[in-house]
């Protein structure tokens, strides 16, 4: 395992990767294991644990390695906005991608231009390179599902800014409501009462 790493580049000291589900930026790989400064598990997102993990290098010989370094440090990310059915669901659409084209105007071009160089190397289909909102309907809520491309090590600063700026901006307009279930067992208690009445 050691000597495929070193002679096919799964990996180098510095890549962020997943293997044997374990996430984390690799800080040392020696001939038997590999060393991690672990991300995950118990905290969320891409926040590290401060936790140091081994993982022996013949897991490459039978595990997915997952290198979210190599070739494009891009990658999608989504945040997920829930409004009630009764919201203006197309402002809350032109509202929300404004934001997001603002904040990642200059990541989208540069993924754009690097997915473009990295396609000489590998055969890459077609597809959305800009940032898009994608609709689903639930028996609560419509979910605005907004997908947009980010630097793998930025993730959880960009899902961050941009959920505070959403919120913020969101807030604003009385014709879109984010949908909860506390709001759904609210309303379903109050017409009770009122059928009781």
């Amino acid at each position: 395992g050691g000597l495929i790493i070193l002679l096919t580049g799964t990996y180098k000291a510095g890549d962020r990767v997943e293997i044997n589900s374990k996430y984390g930026d690799i800080i040392d790989i020696g001939i038997l294991n590999t060393t991690l400064f672990e991300l995950k598990e118990w905290v969320h997102a891409d926040h590290p644990t401060e936790r140091i993990s081994t993982i022996p290098n013949g897991f490459v010989l039978n595990s997915v390695v997952n290198n979210y370094n190599k070739d494009n440090p891009f990658i999608w990310d989504e945040i997920v906005l829930p409004i009630t059915y009764d919201s203006d669901w197309k402002i809350a659409c032109e509202r929300v991608m404004t934001i997001v084209r603002e904040e990642t105007r200059t990541l989208t071009v540069a993924a754009q231009e690097h997915i473009s160089a990295l396609s000489r190397k590998y055969y890459l289909a077609e597809s959305i390179r800009e940032p898009a909102i994608y609709l689903s309907i639930t028996d609560k809520c419509i979910n605005l599902n907004i997908s947009y491309l980010t630097l793998t090590r930025e993730r959880r600063c960009l899902k961050d800014r941009l959920s505070r700026l959403i919120l913020e901006d969101i807030l604003k307009d009385e014709r879109i409501t984010i949908a909860t279930d506390t709001m759904d067992v609210t309303v379903a208690a109050a017409n009770m009462f009122k059928d009781k009445r």
